[in-house]
């Protein structure tokens, strides 16, 4: 067969990690037959279907190779211009990123969030999502390099904290304090409501959206990955 991924080729999945091919192969759904990549993410134990057609446009790719995965290393201790101190606009704007998944964007995340961290305390939200982007990096900047996550972590954590470096910003950052705590307001007032509520209604959310993946896989829908 004739496709863009190999079989036992790693490859990235945008906001899931790396993944490797496990099997290519046709499903028949009412005369229409598909064919189908599934690939089994470590990070996550979760394997997943995906078209082939559609692989590309779920920006599906291969690994980097070295010297771009360098480059990504190189770009964390770069200068760049202020962080807004608008969440909404930063969350928003990290996430189109991590939606896009190039190395470069993924690099791009940690850096603006670890830096907007040594200014003021990240909120929930945007700590969950440096600690994802943190992950995919090491992730696959390991694997391109041939060491291991542990060795990246220290590597990149040296790159955005070089010692005695001052932070790579450009210029001083004017925050407006209000943002970011009205940010915290609105997590804690929804915390208040969920704790009426039975304590397992949280983990029930999580265990509802593994299901869902996983339950996906059966269904093979053509115009979605699962």
């Amino acid at each position: 067969m004739d496709t863009q991924f190999k079989l036992d080729q790693k490859v990235v999945y945008p906001s899931q990690g790396v993944g490797v091919v496990t099997e290519i192969f046709e499903k028949t759904i009412k005369d229409t037959t598909t064919l189908y990549y599934k690939i089994y993410i470590e990070a996550s134990d979760m394997v997943v279907m995906v078209p082939v057609a559609n692989a590309e446009m779920l920006g599906i790719r291969q690994i980097v190779s070295k010297e771009e995965a360098e480059a990504a290393l190189n770009l964390l201790s770069d200068d760049f211009e202020p962080i807004t101190s608008d969440w909404k606009l930063r969350y928003q704007m990290n996430l189109e990123l991590l939606k896009k998944g190039t190395v470069k964007d993924i690099a791009t995340i940690v850096r603006c969030l670890y830096n907007r961290s040594k200014v003021k305390e990240l909120p929930i939200q945007e700590r969950k999502l440096y600690d994802s982007a943190k992950k995919l990096l090491e992730d696959e900047i390991a694997f391109a390099l041939g060491k291991t996550a542990k060795e990246i972590e220290a590597e990149i954590h040296t790159k955005l904290e070089p010692p005695g470096a001052a932070p790579k910003i450009k210029h001083a950052v004017l925050l407006d304090d209000d943002e970011d705590d009205d940010l915290m307001d609105d997590i804690s007032d929804k915390s208040s409501d969920s704790d009426d509520s039975d304590d397992s209604d949280g983990d029930d959310s999580d265990s509802s959206d593994s299901a869902s993946d996983m339950d996906a896989e059966d269904d093979f829908d053509d115009d979605e990955s699962f």
